[in-house]
């Protein structure tokens, strides 16, 4: 079962990333603060406790975020308070070469997959528990853009922390022990590329591209590295407040494990918690959207869908699914989000199944609420 610590960590790191984006390109001269204060309420309809109780409210989480320019040159941060803990998202130099081209070192967001997100929900989409979205990792980037074609090229040495820390805001490689066994991978040396093209049309536009990312896998324990590589295709098309996005991409986690440790999966960590999932597999995403201005803001509804199929030596693996209906409210500072989030073999959003590809425990979809209430400045 979920414990209420690891969903309330798991809310901290979600809502920041609705602090706004990260780049701090072509900002003015000047330095600017901003951050956010938020609270959730939880409902588990899989959890006694959390019924008889009609759900919990409590503290979110505040954010601090940070940027300055000076010239051609200037920084980004932005920073996190949960009631448990605290953790960076971000934290990087930048250089504008051109009106076009950007340099970042420090701790920047891993060029793959949906240039934004790929979801629309506070809850985040499937790739997130694998790696794949929104994910921040200490290196350099280069970053192109023309307002149609968009390039990122990328080398990242490591994760934002070391390999045995949990209190982290994006997914990674974890060393330590879940579930009796000892693991200890990290994540080294990666490569990332990804190309979109983005084509404006009356009353919308599309963007589409690929993506492209290969790293080693160090292994303390047996002094060797393993690689792991992945591949993405993804589409994000809006018209007339209406929002499509696909995704699919295929990925691999091959470690050198020392003797003992199953190879077809692999330990993962974020937001002071630690699970496997299948070391190989393939994620599918499917999100629509539909955006209503009103006098006072306005109001996007959604679903977003994803499904995991593993594919390992393991055929006792079974497909994971997370699929998220909601609607988010904006109204100047304020902004809310209401999720009904259901879950099938699905890392936090499941009673028994605390990983994502493995092998299913007991069967049927679980079900559970989150409104998470927000202020901006």
């Amino acid at each position: 079962m979920i414990d209420m610590t690891k969903t309330t960590l798991l809310a901290a790191a979600i809502a920041a990333a609705l602090c706004g984006t990260a780049h701090a390109q072509q900002q003015e001269d000047g330095i600017n603060v901003g951050g956010a204060v938020r609270v959730n309420y939880g409902l588990k309809f899989y959890d006694d406790a959390s019924k008889d109780k009609g759900g919990d409210f409590d503290f979110d989480m505040a954010a601090i975020k940070f940027s300055g320019k000076q010239g051609d040159f200037g920084l980004a941060m932005e920073y996190r308070f949960t009631k448990s803990t605290d953790y960076i998202k971000y934290g990087y130099g930048y250089y504008d070469y051109n009106d076009e081209t950007q340099v970042q070192l420090g701790i920047t967001k891993v060029p793959f997959g949906n240039r934004e997100f790929i979801s629309n929900s506070w809850w985040f989409g499937l790739p997130y528990y694998l790696g794949f979205e929104d994910d921040y990792d200490t290196g350099i980037k280069l970053t192109k853009d023309d307002g149609k074609w968009h390039t990122d090229v990328a080398f990242f040495k490591a994760a934002e922390y070391g390999p045995s820390e949990n209190k982290r805001y994006s997914t990674d490689i974890y060393t330590g022990t879940i579930n009796g066994t000892e693991y200890y991978n990290e994540e080294t040396n990666q490569l990332n590329f990804r190309q979109t093209y983005t084509t404006d049309f009356a009353g919308g536009k599309t963007t589409m591209g690929g993506s492209l990312q290969w790293g080693q896998i160090y292994n303390s324990k047996t002094g060797k590295n393993g690689d792991r590589y992945a591949v993405a295709a993804h589409l994000d098309s809006s018209f007339n407040g209406w929002n499509i996005q696909l995704q699919a991409m295929q990925y691999e986690y091959d470690a050198e494990n020392q003797a003992g440790v199953d190879n077809n999966k692999i330990g993962m960590s974020v937001v002071s918690w630690q699970y496997e999932i299948a070391a190989k597999g393939q994620a599918y995403n499917f999100n629509i959207a539909k955006t209503i201005p009103t006098s006072w803001g306005s109001v996007k509804v959604y679903n977003d869908f994803g499904i995991m199929t593993p594919d390992t030596d393991d055929d006792s693996f079974n497909n994971s699914y997370q699929n998220v209906t909601g609607a988010a409210f904006s109204a100047g500072p304020v902004y809310i989000m209401a999720d009904f989030v259901m879950g099938k073999n699905m890392t936090f959003s499941t009673e028994k199944n605390d990983h994502v590809g493995l092998d299913e425990v007991g069967s049927g979809w679980d079900q559970r609420i989150n409104i998470n209430f927000g202020y901006y400045f």
